[in-house]
């Protein structure tokens, strides 16, 4: 396994190549641990037949990694699902899967139960719902064992423990007795990871295993993946919609499209020279950190010094209180612990950190939509923070935002029209019928929406059709501000470039004010004017676009940047990533702003909780206090 280079302090950085990935040299009489050949599946819906893969043929070799990339609904899921043994009862497959030269279409299920779990197994994209919420960890990982390999169930214990070491859990043995939901995503994931090679399968299909994970976990789940497959020469199959990705792990890649694959060659060779204009309209989609060329692409406008403040937060907290049961004391959760921040008209603030940072938390405070605990927000000069019920029902009318989740934020039994249509009602009532329409109808073409949707309903949209309607619903009152939170996040990449640049044309029409939240430090990078770098409730690092990314100084933002991956295989895997040691702290420890700042903790129960305090370092670029390492 990577030797890993120790830190000198709790939350130092340290640099860690990528590991180096090189090309299985497969002969031409080898045989392929899995091989597809002229695979299609169909599904029987009522309305219709659906072709979900037409005639997809391909090889894995041991130790190696195949990446199949596409877009949602392409069809790279299900053509695995299928290999697994899981097609749906509407389903019918033909052609040939075979595994290790036996086939798989047609065999028993009991058959079939002694390959898969065992000699294949899978990692699932959420497995918070793949886990078994009612069994423990430990339980999860050795059941396999005991099944497939017929071990003790104290055999099979001591296995678990050792796959959950080797995914890098720490204190694995109090891991192997906790539930699901008492582990956060990356480590449920890791778990997944353990069950799923515990047995020492000879294929491992991961199915976009890093999509929920924050950029750092996900980094250090991509890495776990690389050790393994080199110790083990398990063949790797990886899909995902994440070029990045892709370049960090595969060797060979497959882009499929509409159930078809359109082009297949070495990673190296499809991003350096892609054949299809389908893959080469997914590279160019991706926001890049080693570049700012958008391909002509809308740019940011550059904003004045003096344009007027829309929104401003001074020194806001939001503390939520937290019962520490029958005996224990209540604690307070530091959500957002004295952030202060300002956006100006036309500019965006991008606002970046790893989930649990408190971004949400303080777009909702920003807002008003929870309460700060302390401090202050100012809208268009009105300080917003105690604003009664009618003074904060006027004030709404320049202020909305846009969910990650534009299919949850939108009222199922709603047309697209009325949705839209809805603040219009509340906020200009003596609009007639035909006039809102026609304000629809305008709002529908700005967003790139056919009209011929007005009428249609959530269900029958796709995501990203929905995001935009949420994003009209949004502009139609042309507000003053607009917080986006993970607007982008759960859209595939191509859909993700157009609403970037939906978002940065209209606050050039507009000249609205926007806050930008993600954990993509690529994509705040594109539609950001300043970028501010959030922690566990507090500011790490605020500069403008220019200098937080030329010119990174707290040792988390460099972290963050490092382990954001860059969609090309030489310089993804020539990198040298800095690495955050040890676990992060409980939100619920005052002390927990001091991970980078050890120095400054007391055991001093009576002594107050230092508050690292952020230095300019040059005009506009703040820093908070950090131990050099």
């Amino acid at each position: 396994m990577t030797q890993r280079p120790v830190s000198a302090s709790l939350g130092g950085a340290t640099p860690r190549r990528s590991p180096v990935l090189t090309s299985v040299p497969t002969r031409a009489d080898a045989q392929p641990i899995l091989a597809i050949d002229d695979l299609t599946v169909d599904f029987a819906t009522h309305d219709g037949l659906v072709q979900a893969v037409r005639g997809i043929s391909l090889a894995v070799a041991a130790g190696e990694c195949l990446g199949v990339v596409g877009e949602s609904g392409s069809g790279k899921s299900q053509t695995f699902m299928t290999a697994m043994g899981l097609l749906a009862r509407n389903g019918r497959a033909t052609g040939s899967i075979r595994f290790l030269g036996r086939e798989l279409l047609g065999l028993k299920p009991a058959a079939l139960n002694r390959i898969r779990g065992s000699k294949m197994t899978m990692i699932f994209q959420d497995p918070l719902t793949a886990l078994t919420p009612h069994m423990r960890i430990g339980e999860q990982i050795a059941e396999p064992l005991r099944r497939h390999l017929g071990l003790s169930d104290a055999d099979a214990r001591k296995r678990a423990r050792l796959w959950l070491d080797k995914v890098r859990i720490p204190e694995a043995a109090r891991r192997l007795v906790q539930y699901p939901h008492e582990l956060s995503g990356g480590m449920r994931q890791r778990v997944m990871i353990a069950a799923a090679m515990a047995c020492e399968p000879a294929l491992l299909i991961a199915d976009e295993p890093t999509t929920a994970l924050d950029v750092t976990v996900q980094a250090e789940i991509l890495d776990l993946m690389a050790d393994l497959k080199r110790e083990t020469r398990t063949a790797m199959v990886l899909i995902t919609h994440d070029m990045g990705v892709i370049a960090r792990l595969a060797e060979r890649v497959c882009v499929m499209k509409d159930g078809r694959y359109v082009e297949e060659g070495p990673a190296e060779q499809v991003f350096a020279a892609p054949r299809t204009d389908y893959a080469r309209t997914l590279l160019d989609a991706i926001p890049r950190l080693d570049r700012d060329d958008r391909g002509g692409r809308p740019t940011l406008d550059p904003v004045a010094p003096d344009a007027p403040v829309v929104v401003e937060g001074k020194d806001i907290k939001v503390w939520f209180p937290v019962d520490g049961g029958l005996f224990g004391r209540r604690r307070m959760l530091r959500a957002v612990d004295g952030v202060s921040f300002l956006v100006r008209a036309g500019e965006t603030l991008g606002v970046v950190g790893e989930s649990g940072c408190g971004k949400s938390t303080l777009s909702r405070a920003a807002l008003n939509l929870v309460p700060a605990s302390a401090g202050s927000v100012t809208v268009l000069g009105r300080d917003i923070t105690h604003a009664g019920q009618a003074a904060m029902r006027a004030a709404r009318r320049d202020l909305q935002i846009v969910f990650q989740d534009p299919l949850a934020s939108l009222d199922p039994r709603m047309t697209v029209g009325d949705s839209i249509a809805e603040p219009l009602r509340a906020f200009r009532p003596g609009l007639t019928r035909a006039e809102r329409e026609a304000e629809v109808r305008a709002m529908m073409g700005r967003v790139g929406l056919a009209e011929a949707l007005i009428n249609r309903y959530p269900h029958e949209l796709s995501g990203g059709q929905n995001q935009r309607v949420g994003i009209a619903r949004a502009m139609i009152l042309r507000p003053r501000l607009v917080i986006c939170d993970e607007a982008v996040s759960a859209l595939d990449v191509s859909i993700r470039a157009q609403i970037i640049d939906l978002l940065i044309e209209l606050q050039k029409a507009f000249g609205m004010a926007m806050m930008f939240i993600s954990h993509d430090l690529a994509v705040v990078k594109e539609i950001s004017h300043r970028v501010m770098v959030l922690y566990l409730g507090r500011v790490m690092e605020a500069a403008s676009r220019e200098q937080l990314y030329a010119r990174p100084t707290h040792p988390y933002t460099r972290g963050l940047l490092s382990a954001a991956p860059i969609p090309d295989p030489a310089a993804e895997r020539a990198r040298v990533r800095v690495r955050l040691i040890g676990e992060p702290p409980s939100p619920l420890d005052p002390q927990s702003a001091l991970r980078f700042l050890p120095s400054r903790r007391s055991d001093d129960p009576d002594q107050p909780v230092h508050a690292p305090q952020l230095t300019e370092v040059e005009p506009g670029h703040l820093v908070a206090e950090f131990d050099p390492v």
